[in-house]
């Protein structure tokens, strides 16, 4: 495939392209906000002004050119824009010219969603699984970030299923199932989903539940339509115009009304469905239905114009679809189930049924998706995996120094043995910077700095009055309640159960004010963080790719933008497959 033309080396040389990068710029990353004034960051870690931070990103996204950098940052000798001698920053153009170059899209290691669709296509001899239900839309069932990346997700598994000759999912870290239910519902794929959350199975259960009503009435819904094509095709063959004729077919042997394709106002949405349909499942019905996916049917040939062959097909027809309107089992939905995974589960023990399958990720948090790749290394009947990850600041570091040595357990970064042999660390902070949305903060969205902002100059005031504190406990969310920023302080000291007495509101005004002067440096700060975030991202998958790459099992492996970003920032996925002649060797042994 075009999309694996990437060799383990040139991916080992893609990462030491961002490590030479990240060992200068992730100071900066790691840089703590709430001890942004109380370790005056900015000042060791920058040498111009924020105005001129923030003229470069504002020259850089309005695509004005390069702004000069200043004339100390002229005669210093730099690497990346920052200074050898002292590692300040000094060149802020230059900084954002080689992030750029150095995330994902600028090391040109990702293929595109639709590259990979026609790959996987390209020796296929059926027609594409995407065309199967594709009056289904899952926009009344979740908000739009949630459809577009399952409907884009589900047709990459889909294809992958079927490349792969496989008819069962296994959907790691489920949550609620909107993945597994569409990719059961739309692809008729066997989809077992597997959350530790018993509150998520529950609640996938009772979708599960009202979803079956669904499939069957959406599979009515389909049927009607089918044979209103065909009735309509058959009229015109014979030459019958008018819905007048139909009047004629009274006491005539005639199909039952609830297998009549039936016409559907939807500014009236007043449909006649089965009656055995509660009005919930009416609902649900109605709105996956696009409009382009309601037709009026034509007029129907009244069966005394037919031929006695004609009414002992469409007698043979109608048998043949109330066989298929029957409640459908279980193996056409999904299958919740509750369960800690890690890369030891031995699925067997989870489902009895299991054949080969392909195991997919769809956000999964921290360890869990590299879990998910080590899980499908290790598992003979995974055939393919499709992992889409987040929450990179819950990973646990091989080589975090703060680790505590009795820990045990695998660890989620570094996967590859290349970045194990380098003992890489990159800090809970950095990781954390990772999952800052460049593209929403481009556009004025993603920080709240005002938020940051109260929560530093809380920091001083703690550390100027509170030398006993407790700087690991969390304010919470005392921000969002707060009138003020005096207010904030009062309600952030009483959830530390600290005396808020010995402040008067006069002092605390006085720290709001004499830090609001700085309020442009904690601005520009972030934005830095925000440059260097796709760079560390990037650096942690092409970890997972360069692990995938080093496993003699796997034919085929590629990270794939999948989403759009500013729908969905964490928008990459791992995919691989694996080669037919391990498979073949495993069952040998």
């Amino acid at each position: 495939m075009a999309t694996s033309a990437l060799t383990l080396p040139e991916i080992q040389r893609r990462i030491d392209e961002v490590t030479r990068f990240l060992s200068i710029a992730l100071n900066i990353a790691n840089a703590h906000t709430v001890e942004f004034y109380t370790h005056d960051v900015w000042r060791q870690l920058v040498a111009v002004p924020p105005q001129e931070v923030l003229s470069a990103f504002s020259s850089c996204a309005g695509h004005k050119g390069e702004p000069e950098p200043s004339g100390d940052a002229e005669r210093s000798k730099t690497t990346f824009g920052f200074c050898d001698d002292t590692k300040r920053l000094v060149d802020t153009p230059k900084l954002l010219q080689v992030a750029k170059a150095h995330s994902l899209p600028g090391l040109g290691v990702c293929a595109s969603r639709d590259e990979l669709l026609r790959s996987l296509r390209e020796h296929e001899p059926a027609s594409p699984p995407a065309e199967e239900g594709a009056g289904l839309v899952p926009d009344e069932f979740m908000n739009s970030k949630k459809s577009h990346e399952v409907q884009s997700m589900s047709e990459v598994v889909a294809c992958l299923a079927q490349h792969c000759g496989v008819k069962q999912v296994i959907d790691v870290g489920s949550g609620k199932g909107y993945l597994c239910s569409f990719l059961s519902l739309q692809y008729d794929l066997q989809v077992y989903g597997i959350d530790s959350s018993i509150t998520n199975t529950h609640g996938a259960q009772e979708r599960n539940r009202k979803l079956k009503k669904f499939s069957r009435s959406y599979q009515k819904h389909k049927v009607a339509r089918e044979r209103t094509t065909t009735d309509s095709a058959q009229d015109e063959l014979l030459g019958i115009n008018g819905a007048d004729d139909i009047l004629h077919a009274a006491g005539e042997e005639a199909v039952s009304p609830r297998e009549e394709a039936v016409p559907v106002n939807l500014s009236k949405v007043n449909p006649i469905v089965d009656k055995s349909s509660d009005p919930e499942t009416e609902e649900l019905f109605l709105s996956a239905l696009s409009v382009d996916a309601v037709e009026t049917p034509a007029p129907r040939v009244p069966p005394s114009q037919l031929s006695v062959e004609e009414r002992e097909r469409r007698k043979r027809e109608n048998l043949e679809r109330k066989a298929q309107n029957r409640p459908s089992s279980d193996h056409s939905l999904f299958s919740p189930l509750t369960s800690y995974v890690t890369a030891e589960t031995e699925l067997r023990e989870l489902i009895n049924e299991l054949e080969d399958a392909v195991l997919v990720g769809l956000h999964t948090c921290g360890d869990l998706a590299p879990s998910t790749l080590r899980m499908f290394v290790a598992k003979g009947e995974l055939t393919s995996v499709c992992s889409v990850g987040c929450c990179y600041h819950l990973l646990t570091e091989e080589c975090d120094p703060a680790r505590q040595e009795s820990a045990h357990g695998v660890c989620g970064f570094p996967m590859s043995q290349y970045l194990r042999d380098q003992s890489w660390f990159c800090g809970r902070n950095a990781r954390m910077s990772a999952c800052l949305a460049l593209e929403r903060v481009s556009l004025g969205q993603g920080i709240q700095m005002e938020s940051l902002f109260y929560r530093a100059v809380l920091h001083v005031i703690l550390r100027d009055h509170y030398s006993s504190f407790k700087s690991e406990k969390r304010v919470g969310n005392v921000y969002s309640k707060a009138k003020s920023f005096v207010d904030y302080v009062r309600r952030a000291l009483r959830r530390l159960d600290l005396d808020e007495s010995k402040l008067p509101d006069s002092v605390i005004q006085d720290y709001h004010d004499t830090y609001r002067a700085r309020v442009d440096e904690m601005f520009a700060f972030n934005m830095l963080k925000v440059t260097l975030a796709p760079c560390i991202e990037g650096l942690i998958l092409l970890d997972r790719l360069c692990y995938l790459k080093e496993q003699e099992a796997v034919s085929f492996s590629a990270l794939v933008q999948l989403f759009d970003p500013l729908l969905s920032p964490r928008c990459y996925a791992v995919v691989g497959m694996k080669s037919l002649s391990y498979k073949t060797q495993l069952q040998s042994n």
